[in-house]
């Protein structure tokens, strides 16, 4: 058996099964498990934890172990345990303590995706390191009027982001809506993508693979692959949605059934929009009303261009992942039979938020997101650089300040040939614009999509808090290898 590579080792090395090897390696895995994935069982759900009385606290213990993965056990990591961890539910108004546990051989730390608090001390900080052995204590404050939605944890620790959450650190999110909307069942459903070996390892993903974005041979549901959704005809269930992929966009389409989206991300829509397919890059969620038809369907994930380097990398990096099949991946399998259900009241109407296309803007930005050769030039003479306005990302250095309060139209360049998704930590961006296209009415995103040579305008509202904090691609290789930039609000 080939010995995994230090960095591997380093990422899993403290799991007790873990014997020692010849050479600079240090350690190799000794699952015994060859069995095939499992597909077809019924799905799960997360564990949950639900705040009371305004507060919610946790321990999150950030691992490595033998965990279950696709039906069958695998030398990963996880929080408490589980794969994906526990689903944090927390209401507009809460005070969210998350006491953070670093049992890994390496570095962490948490950042709450999505959720707009403060990006200062304990709060949502990615500038702060957990070493090996340490432990940290996070505490969120939500705004009051703090949107509905669904939004996910996961580490953000610069330079190991992507190694950790394709070994299985992440987790779910929910802010209730203060009108509840009736659902016959709700569903998380956190898609994730990681590669197994026939003993049940994580490989070493080579240097080809993070410059291109990884990509998992499987894709899995709650740590599931093709999990089984059982329901009646009639029945309108609600999901929600998490792109957890270090890389893979997913295309989603579920035929035969009806499906309402209520909202991308931090954004809800003033009333739900009749959808036939969906697209999210990596790190968008969705929340989704399902209504059964009898019969059976399959959510997939189907194939998704989202560009590629092979001008600037050699012609191998083009071949397609076996996940990438022309009908899709299949996530899910729906299968609706029995009597007819009675139909739920409508989707109360929401109020949408303001729309910032109508008032001042303080300052105009172009974020020029770049991939190009470094010194030498192509695959044989360096590694390609990921950057942002021509910069790499410097922990030291502050990219952007701004005043706290201030709205800014940001324009989103991508000058290269495959599509980057942006991120915003703790501000929710508004898209105004694609490609020269004005958009639809105001809704919040926080990461928005940046085709191949395409720009996108957005504007965003720096309100209610300070801090530092941080913009980045949301293909976590690249941000690994320094596509992000640090801001400060003042």
């Amino acid at each position: 058996m080939k010995p995994i590579s230090r960095r591997q080792a380093l990422l899993l090395g403290s799991l007790g099964v873990a014997g020692t090897a010849a050479g600079g390696a240090g350690l190799i895995w000794t699952l015994a498990s060859r069995d095939a994935p499992v597909t077809g069982s019924d799905l799960t759900q997360p564990p949950e934890e639900r705040s009371t009385d305004g507060r919610l606290q946790v321990r999150l213990e950030a691992a490595p172990g033998q965990l279950l993965l696709a039906g069958r056990q695998a030398a990963a990591l996880g929080y408490n345990g589980g794969i994906p961890g526990p689903t944090l539910r927390v209401r507009p108004g809460d005070v969210l303590r998350i006491g953070l546990v670093n049992n890994l051989a390496q570095t962490t730390n948490l950042h709450v995706h999505g959720l707009h608090v403060s990006p200062e001390g304990n709060g949502d900080n990615i500038f702060v390191s957990v070493e090996p052995g340490g432990t940290f204590d996070y505490e969120h404050r939500l705004p009051d009027d703090h949107p509905p939605g669904v939004y996910w944890y996961h580490p953000h620790h610069h330079g190991m982001v992507a190694d950790q959450i394709f070994a299985g650190l992440f987790g779910a999110i929910i802010v209730e809506d203060p009108e509840p909307i009736e659902a016959s069942a709700e569903r998380v459903l956190v898609v994730s993508d990681t590669t197994l070996d026939g003993l049940g390892n994580i490989p070493d993903v080579s240097e080809m693979d993070r410059m291109r974005g990884r990509e998992g041979e499987l894709v899995l549901v709650n740590g599931q692959r093709n999990p089984r959704i059982s329901a009646r005809p009639g029945q309108r269930e609600r999901w929600r949605i998490i792109n957890a992929c270090v890389s893979r966009y997913l295309r989603l389409r579920l035929d035969g059934q009806q499906l309402q989206l209520l909202g991308m991300d931090s954004g809800r829509f003033p009333t739900p929009r009749t959808v036939d397919e969906l697209l999210l890059a990596p790190g968008n969620r969705a929340d989704l009303l399902v209504t059964m038809t009898t019969g059976d369907s399959t959510l997939r994930a189907l194939y998704q261009d989202r560009g590629d380097m092979r001008g600037m990398m050699g012609s191998g990096s083009g071949a397609r992942n076996p996940a990438d099949q022309p009908d899709g991946a299949a996530l899910a399998t729906v299968r609706v039979t029995g009597g007819p259900v009675a139909a739920l009241t409508a989707v109360p109407a929401r109020q949408g938020p303001t729309d910032l296309r109508s008032g001042p803007v303080a300052a105009r930005r172009q974020i020029v997101l770049a991939a190009g050769t470094g010194m030498g030039g192509g695959m044989g003479g360096g590694m390609m650089r990921f950057t942002i306005n021509g910069r790499e990302f410097d922990e030291a250095r502050t990219d952007i300040t701004v005043a706290a309060g201030d709205v800014e139209e940001w324009t989103l360049i991508n000058t290269s040939p495959m599509d980057h998704p942006f991120h915003l930590h703790v501000w929710p961006m508004q898209i105004i614009e694609e490609d020269g296209h004005g958009t639809n009415p105001a809704s919040r995103q926080d990461v928005v999509n940046v085709p191949a040579n395409g720009r996108v305008k957005v504007r965003v509202a720096f309100r209610d808090f300070r801090g530092r904090s941080a913009y980045h691609c949301h293909i976590l290789d690249h941000e690994d290898l320094g596509m992000m930039g640090a801001i400060e609000v003042r």
